[in-house]
């Protein structure tokens, strides 16, 4: 016989980017209808529950874009334990530069955003992804959304190709919870554990407590990572139409700066298992506080406003191969050059929102509108001081004092430890300061009982204080500017399960920095159109559940930060100019299929064309000339990612076998050159037993047939290298 298993059905989709993971309270209300016929009565359903933030009560086959749900379901199926293990699951979101390993980067639909700052995302709405506390870890995630094509009509400061929101575990005012603790290749050792209860006469009070920690080594040689973290969150129902929220993030973690492989032309790639860092962990830590406060007025309004506060921080020592004619690699394949750099990062992230939701009628028309404000200022310095030096000796009878001082590392014999305390000079030392307010609106129309339209439109204000320490004397040059950001969309629903949308969108991101004179730079623009449909399966069939969408896209991108090498620029030192352009066209397919036989499927495929559209001076100083129709860094023209799996009973044990497969396609590896990263295909599988009620055994096993493959690269001397054949074996017990 075939187990139940808790589906990934349209609703559940619908209910996690509606909801937070507190319960739902549904009514239904009479409506006017959307027909001539007065006798005729539709029923409107509006959620007076926990919702996110810019949703609106709006349902997934009636948003007119192309968003992806992955739920904790899907998660858990993929052996995801971080951020970037999750994007794996969408095939339109790529790996980026990770610096070294130290936060979460990526680029959907072909864009990614600052290289010199993690990549954006939101917590619950909240703005959370900038700052320095290290990767992020999924055991306080409920769903991961990743919402394409620019948002910034609703959202505001955000990333080109679209937006990731993470939402976490909250009260769902229920007493229950995990424990469970894994063991795996590399002497990784994890523990996690998820508790909560309800509290109060009145079971008013729901409290939730999440957190793990985790200790493993590495592939990668003398490599060792530590990392922990709590996530408590409380719900107070303060009656039955109001209640407050309140989350606490914090995350500790010393991980290995590792810039990866290094690749030459004459050689190769660098041994994948040879570290070519130092044995010194660098020190991330964030402490995030997160509130919330719902009202709902009636069955058609509700008030939705938050507080969050982020300081996030980032220091120690990383010895990072060097470039050009520095790399020893290039001479010999042997020898790796290094320099230094010791890093002292913080920031701090104040974000405050109000939002009114509701719907009213005009006549026969129906409007659901979204009306909020918000400010946000992001504090952030950051300290680097470097060592570099210059090899011109001869490799082949190197002296210890050679490798001391000039931090070579031999890959045949790694000797570490030698030179861990260089002498150095100041290299940056500043502080920026980026505020920004907003106000938006959008209003989804129903024209008809089938037709619906969305306007949008959202005003900023930003600011930027840039202070650079190293002048002399320091001083700070203040700057400001404002951008208008418009959305339209239109959506016919054919029937109950099928709906067909286009629309257009424009969004900005900040950036960070000035030009030669002292002007803050113009904002980085996209522009974006899309068209598509999508399937509630379930409305066409009584054995399949699930979801289909399918999406062709096109997006402009101006303004990003080229080299300027206009003679009054170069005159006085090495800045940039906000005049790159680039485009990106494609077709994405997605579907989430659960059958009632126990099978489910998850299918992502994404065509991505991304490449530049003007030609212009390489941002980064390497000298090369980037010209029109050169491809954009670390984005695969084809990216697939498959999931299945089947439950189903063994001697009455409820028993769970699948696996995944994530098919890369080759991608420029360096902006400007002709260095290309190859294609790969990884394959995992998974098994999972329940031989005792509330007791279950996993094991996975990554990368199953071991192939060698780099997930991305910011040049030729920094290639992260993907991990060979992994296991992993997990224990749980629920409660």
């Amino acid at each position: 016989m075939s187990l139940p298993r808790t589906p990934r059905t349209l609703s559940t989709v619908i209910a996690t980017a509606l909801a937070s993971t507190s319960a739902l309270t549904v009514f239904t209300m009479p409506a006017l209808a959307q027909s001539s016929d007065p006798e005729r009565i539709e029923d409107t359903i509006f959620v007076r529950g926990d919702r996110q933030a810019y949703r609106g009560n709006i349902e997934a086959l009636e948003v007119p874009a192309a968003d992806l749900s992955l739920d904790a379901d899907l998660l858990a199926d993929a052996g995801a334990l971080n951020l970037s293990d999750a994007l794996d699951l969408s095939a339109s979101a790529a790996r980026q530069n990770n610096f070294g390993g130290l936060w979460n980067a990526f680029s959907v639909r072909g864009f990614a955003g600052d290289i010199n700052l993690p990549s954006g995302f939101l917590v619950n709405g909240f703005n959370a992804g900038r700052g320095f506390g290290g990767p992020r870890d999924l055991v306080g995630i409920e769903s991961v959304d990743i919402l394409k094509g620019p948002r910034s009509a609703l959202f505001g400061r955000g990333e080109p190709g679209g937006t990731v929101n993470l939402v976490t575990k909250r009260p769902d005012f229920e007493t229950g919870g995990y424990v469970q603790g894994t063991i795996g290749s590399w002497d990784q050792y994890r523990f996690e554990g998820d508790a909560q209860t309800v509290l109060g006469t009145d079971e008013a009070l729901g409290i939730r407590l999440v957190g793990f920690f985790e200790d493993a080594a590495s592939f990668r040689g003398p490599v060792e990572t530590q990392k922990y973290g709590f996530y408590p969150s409380v719900t107070w129902n303060v009656s039955d139409d109001t209640n407050i929220t309140y989350e606490l993030e914090y995350t500790s973690q010393e991980l290995p700066f590792d810039r990866g492989v290094v690749y030459s032309d004459t050689f190769g790639f660098s041994p994948r298992d040879v570290f070519v860092g130092e044995n010194v962990p660098i020190e991330t830590e964030v402490v995030g506080h997160q509130i919330e406060a719902q009202h709902n007025f009636n069955d058609n309004w509700s008030f939705l406003g938050g507080f969050g506060y982020r300081e996030t921080s980032l220091e120690g020592d990383a010895f990072e191969p060097q470039f050009g004619s520095r790399q020893t690699y290039f001479r010999d394949g042997q020898t790796i050059s290094r320099f230094f750099r010791s890093r002292d990062f913080e920031s701090d992230y104040l974000v405050l929102r109000g939002e009114l939701a509701g719907e009213f009628h005009t006549g026969s028309l129906r409007h659901r509108l979204i009306v909020g404000a918000d400010y946000d200022e992001f504090d952030n310095t950051l300290v680097i001081d470097r060592y570099r030096s210059r090899f011109s000796g001869d490799l082949a009878n190197l002296t210890p004092g050679d490798i001391a001082t000039h931090l070579l590392l031999d890959i045949d014999n790694p000797v570490y430890g030698a030179n861990l305390s260089p002498a150095t000079s100041a290299n940056t030392n500043r502080n920026e300061v980026l505020t920004g307010y907003g106000v938006y609106v959008q209003d989804q129309i129903d024209l008809t009982e089938r037709l619906q339209v969305r306007i949008g439109v959202r005003f900023d204000d930003f600011e930027q204080d840039l202070t650079n320490f190293l002048a002399s004397p320091a001083s700070t040059i203040t700057s400001s500017d404002d951008r208008v950001s418009p959305q339209f969309g239109v959506l016919y629903q054919v029937n109950d399960g099928l709906s067909l949308y286009a629309s257009y969108g424009e969004g900005y991101r900040q950036q960070t920095g000035q030009d030669f004179q002292g002007n803050q730079f113009e904002p980085n623009i996209t522009e974006s159109a899309e068209i598509g449909f999508k399937v509630d399966v379930g409305a066409f069939s009584e054995t399949i559940d699930g979801f289909i969408s399918a999406t062709l896209f096109q997006v402009e991108q101006s303004n990003f930060l080229v080299n300027d090498d206009r003679p009054e620029a170069t005159a006085v030192g090495f800045f940039s100019i906000p005049a790159g352009e680039a485009e990106s066209t494609g077709i994405e397919l997605d579907a989430s299929l659960d059958f009632n036989n126990g099978f489910a499927l998850w299918v992502s495929y994404a065509y991505t064309d991304a490449e530049f559209s003007n030609s212009f001076a390489d941002v980064d100083g390497f000298g090369f000339t980037i010209d029109a129709g050169d491809p954009m860094i670390n984005s695969p023209e084809h990216q697939l990612s498959v999931q299945a799996s089947q439950s189903f009973a063994l001697a009455s044990m409820p028993v769970e076998l699948g696996g995944g497969l994530l098919f890369v396609g080759e991608r420029n590896g360096w902006v400007g050159s002709d260095f290309t990263l190859p294609d790969y295909t990884t394959v995992r599988i998974f098994g999972e037993v329940e031989p005792v009620d509330g007791i279950k055994v996993r094991l996975d096993i990554d990368n199953l047939f071991d192939e060698t493959f780099y997930t991305n690269s910011f040049a030729d001397v920094w290639v992260e290298p993907g991990a060979p054949r992994r296991f992993r074996l997990t224990a749980s017990y629920a409660f």
